[in-house]
């Protein structure tokens, strides 16, 4: 697997910078209703790691990328509480359902307590969006695919900071990503199923075996994906982040896993043809 910069960004802060940067999905389906709000799980349940994070005060400079603003977020009590606008409002469907008081609150770690997350993406190029400081409105998006619903919390850059300023609940089936979804969700799960959703040939890179510092790059049979498949392939519960990028319907995707501590990232690369997705390269 590939390291990313997050790696060396969260060693640094960790030995005292004070930087925090990058940063999505959940292993495990919501145990809670389409309109419950937030994780109400204690915060001494959070990793050494994400201690330090939430015990450290928010530097200015992680407002200019909405990951480093959002991994403290994610990480400390007092900040999340600060950077909310209160009353929150809550849409289902796209009408306003309840709004909710300061003191109703309850802190929400998103995908701290996991060593990943996931992005979609429709092109190479929107995968710059993550590094562009000009981004100021951005949708993290909590997609339950046993349930089918989606959870978007919306962000606004307001004088310089980044807030969260509404959440909005819909079902699975009225994304701008429903078709990709909706095949992802059994790719996730069915071994059967990812063999015949593979192209007759399929691009993959991957560390070299015999040098630590290179990657070879091959292709593999659909009858060969057993062996050579990742490990991670995330189900149940993912999130999403949208950095201002517009969806359409797109007959390409791009899905990627990436490492929150450890640097280490999957891309996996789809394209539709007619009805049916497949995949067509994959990155370890």
């Amino acid at each position: 697997m590939r390291k990313y910069g997050l790696y060396l960004l969260l060693m640094l802060m960790l030995s005292g910078l004070g930087v925090f940067t990058t940063g999505c999905t959940d292993k495990k389906p919501s145990g809670a209703d389409s309109t419950a709000v937030a994780d109400t799980t204690p915060t001494d349940t959070l990793s050494p790691e994400d201690s330090i994070i939430a015990e450290q005060p928010m530097p200015k400079a992680a407002d200019e990328l909405f990951d480093d603003f959002f991994f403290n977020f994610a990480a400390n009590r007092k900040l999340q509480r600060d950077r909310i606008d209160f009353p929150l409002k809550v849409f289902q469907d796209g009408k306003l359902a309840r709004s909710i008081q300061k003191n109703q609150w309850h802190m929400d770690h998103f995908f701290m307590r996991q060593d990943y997350y996931t992005l979609i993406f429709d092109s190479q190029k929107q995968t710059d969006l993550v590094k562009d400081t000009s981004v100021s409105h951005v949708v993290v998006e909590k997609i339950s695919l046993r349930r089918k619903m989606v959870k978007r919390y919306v962000f606004d850059r307001v004088n310089g900071q980044f807030r969260m300023t509404s959440i909005n609940i819909h079902a699975m089936s009225k994304n701008n990503n429903a078709s990709f979804l909706q095949f992802y969700e059994r790719f996730a799960t069915d071994t059967a199923f990812q063999i015949r959703s593979m192209a007759k040939e399929v691009t993959f890179t991957s560390p070299n075996p015999d040098n630590d510092f290179e990657n070879q790059t091959g292709v593999i049979l659909p009858e060969q994906w057993p062996y050579f498949k990742p490990a991670l392939i995330p189900s149940g519960e993912i999130y999403n982040i949208i950095y201002g990028q517009t969806y359409k319907e797109s007959n390409y995707k791009i899905f990627i896993i990436r490492g929150i501590a450890n640097g280490q990232e999957i891309d996996f690369t789809f394209r539709r043809n007619g009805k049916q997705w497949k995949l067509i390269k994959f990155t370890t």
